[in-house]
């Protein structure tokens, strides 16, 4: 089943590497993901992130404020 995974941020270094490294975890998975990149401030404050980057995975917001490690986003990518 493919996972919907957004990447929330407006553009900023810490967005694009965290967009860059769920990419690369869920190659090395062969995770099936759906993978978008939401720039809009007023779509990110929907999901109640204050500070980016943000992931929301399914829906579910997941992580805010800083890249998240290689260990966490397999997990939500696995689960």
């Amino acid at each position: 089943m493919t996972k919907e995974v957004k990447v929330l941020g407006t553009g900023c270094a810490n967005c694009q590497t965290t967009l860059q490294l769920i990419e690369q975890v869920a190659e090395e998975q062969g995770a099936d993901i759906d993978l978008q990149k939401v720039e809009d401030i007023g779509d990110i404050m929907s999901y109640g992130v204050m500070s980016t980057p943000g992931v929301v995975v399914d829906g579910e917001v997941v992580h805010a404020g800083g890249v998240p490690d290689r260990k966490k986003l397999a997990e939500w990518l696995a689960g």
